[in-house]
């Protein structure tokens, strides 16, 4: 793969999962998280930029917990903004006021002149409240494909490995998450090694570790563990992406930081 490519594509991450895209002529905002809490969590750098995400003209949603779809967030945003979430969100959001939400299924693509949004698998709980519970708001955990012409970018959500992920294989981009906002991982989540496994399975010239170094549950942010789970996770998926052999160049970008793609050219 010619990482040239991506010459097209400009990018930052703005923690936790939140990813400001510049494709097509669009800038695009990946569940955006732009305040200083998520109910029980606490950021741990500060908010990002308001110059980074006022200028949305889309974003896309990949589930329905609160980490990522945050309606504090998305009232900045405005709601008149357009919003691509799963099949099955779109009524919930529209009774919040948004106007402009549209619905994928997997394998459905929205398009907007030459950008357009595929909606693929993710492994992980749909239902707002999370795994274990039966009541509420309930749609399928999506990623995302983003694409146009020359660029080909993979934004896995919060996903678990799934075989069909060799089905995404030869993005230009792959933004996986790395770990979490806590001390464990639930299921449905990646941790470094196995972030490093769907590396080999989507095959990316460039993979992005995000959904670290963001958030915290409240009072435990200071302590050893935390503080090292903070800051760990992309530096162990990059040294086992490296220990597979993969020949993705991996780049870590701190939380509310452009990501350099270009330092990765000549990588792959």
């Amino acid at each position: 793969m010619i990482l040239g490519r991506v010459r097209d594509l400009a990018m930052a991450f703005l923690g936790h999962s939140t990813v400001r895209l510049e494709v097509a002529g669009r800038v695009v905002l990946t569940d955006p998280v732009l305040t200083s809490r998520v109910g029980a969590l606490t950021r741990v750098v500060p908010p990002p930029d308001p110059a980074t995400w006022r200028d949305a003209d889309l974003v896309l949603i990949s589930h329905l917990h609160g980490d990522h779809l945050h309606l504090p967030s998305l009232r900045l945003l405005g709601v008149d903004v357009p919003v691509v979430v799963p099949r099955g969100a779109g009524a919930w959001l529209r009774r919040r006021g948004f106007t402009r939400v549209t619905e994928l299924g997997i394998g459905e693509t929205f398009t907007e002149d030459a950008l357009a949004v595929t909606a693929v698998r993710a492994a992980h709980s749909g239902h707002r409240w999370g795994p274990r519970l039966t009541h509420g708001p309930r749609a399928p955990a999506i990623g995302h494909l983003i694409q146009a012409p020359g660029v080909r970018v993979y934004s896995a959500g919060d996903t678990d490995l799934f075989d069909e992920m060799a089905g995404i294989a030869d993005v230009d981009v792959a933004l996986l998450p790395v770990w979490g906002w806590g001390p464990n991982l639930g299921p449905g989540h990646l941790d470094p090694v196995r972030a490093a496994r769907a590396v080999g399975l989507v095959r990316p010239g460039i993979a992005v570790p995000v959904h670290w170094g963001t958030l915290a549950v409240a009072g435990l942010a200071r302590t050893p563990r935390m503080r090292r789970l903070l800051a760990e996770p992309p530096r162990e998926f990059a040294a086992a992406v490296a220990a597979a052999g993969h020949e993705t160049a991996v780049v870590v970008a701190p939380p509310g930081t452009e990501v350099p793609l270009g330092a990765a050219e000549g990588r792959a």
